[in-house]
């Protein structure tokens, strides 16, 4: 798994979208006149991530023929995010938006997901991807929500392991997206059992295990084998790393935060990417907790991934982790 990962070339699921977040920072998005706009969606996210921390990305998504889906794949491109598996689909299949805002208190973020177009990826999708010019691959859970998408990055997982590509899978759980919460309780622990590595928060785990307080539990019995290796984050309260018979437990990087999102993208990113340079495990999970505070401190998400000088000059100006 590991060799997959060092190999530093990674495939990636999930969606692509259009973020706009109002300007100046703690303004309210209905109080705003102006809105900054850029790359959004998990999955483009963590891309982006990568590839500032020195990886190679390539996402597989569809986006919508029109002006939105255009901005989204010419956002990839200025990140340097590989787009050779991007499908464009007409009709009124929509790509997605999220407006928010750049402040904790009161925060709000409001997600347009009406007819996603990432949801029409098809099998027939996953089978023309070259898996054997990928070292691993990163799904979100938000692509296993809906049908055609569900089957076909289930098949994209057997087209993987058929190719020894280790698989990585974040969570991502958003209610919203799923028909029922029983449904993505069952789809959510099929794909946790087909993967290699697991991230998830607390209250992830607890809702794939039936139970918040039976989420730990959950995460530690994912990884009883010792073949798989699940990170466990608690908010505030650090992470919990669970491999290969280890508990690493590690603290965060204590910043003034100016939003609530893009933490959980930016830590995978930076965890991998860490992981691929060829830092121990610890290291680099302390390296993601980094990034996620960066993030959480700077307007955006994908424009607030920091590059491996960023993340580098952030620690060493900054006492932690807490």
């Amino acid at each position: 798994m590991m060799d997959g990962i060092k190999g530093n070339k990674f495939i990636v699921f999930g969606r692509a979208g259009m973020d706009m977040f109002a300007d100046p920072i703690d303004t309210k998005s209905e109080d705003a006149t102006t809105f900054h706009a850029d790359l959004g969606g998990s999955s483009a996210n963590i891309c982006a991530g990568l590839v500032k921390l020195g990886a190679q990305a390539s996402l597989v998504t569809s986006v919508s023929d029109d002006a939105v889906g255009r901005f989204a794949v010419n956002r990839l491109h200025h990140y340097g995010v590989g787009t050779d598996y991007i499908k464009t689909l007409g009709g009124e299949f929509r790509t997605s938006l999220a407006i928010y805002e750049s402040r904790i208190e009161d925060f709000q973020n409001v997600i347009y997901r009406n007819g996603a177009v990432d949801f029409q990826v098809t099998p027939e999708d996953m089978d023309r991807v070259a898996y054997g010019g990928f070292t691993a691959l990163i799904t979100a859970g938000t692509v296993f929500a809906s049908e055609p998408s569900r089957s076909a990055t289930f098949r994209a997982f057997e087209n993987a392991k058929a190719a020894g590509l280790p698989i990585i899978f974040d969570i991502d759980y958003r209610p919203y997206s799923w028909p029922s919460a029983d449904v993505a309780a069952d789809v959510l622990s099929r794909a946790g059992e087909a993967s290699d590595v697991i991230v998830g928060n607390d209250e992830e785990f607890g809702f794939m295990a039936g139970g918040m307080n039976k989420g730990l539990d959950k995460a530690r019995a994912l990884a009883q084998d010792g073949s798989r290796l699940v990170v466990y984050k608690m908010g505030e309260k650090g992470a919990i790393t669970f491999y290969q018979g280890q508990e690493i437990h590690t603290g965060i990087y204590p910043v003034d935060a100016i939003k609530p999102v893009g933490a959980g993208d930016s830590f995978m990113a930076g965890m991998l990417a860490s992981l691929a340079s060829g830092y121990d495990l610890k290291s680099s999970i302390l390296r993601g907790s980094a990034c996620a505070s960066i993030v959480v401190s700077k307007p955006g998400c994908a424009p607030a991934m920091p590059t491996t000088e960023q993340l580098d000059a952030f620690l060493a100006s900054h006492a932690g982790p807490q």
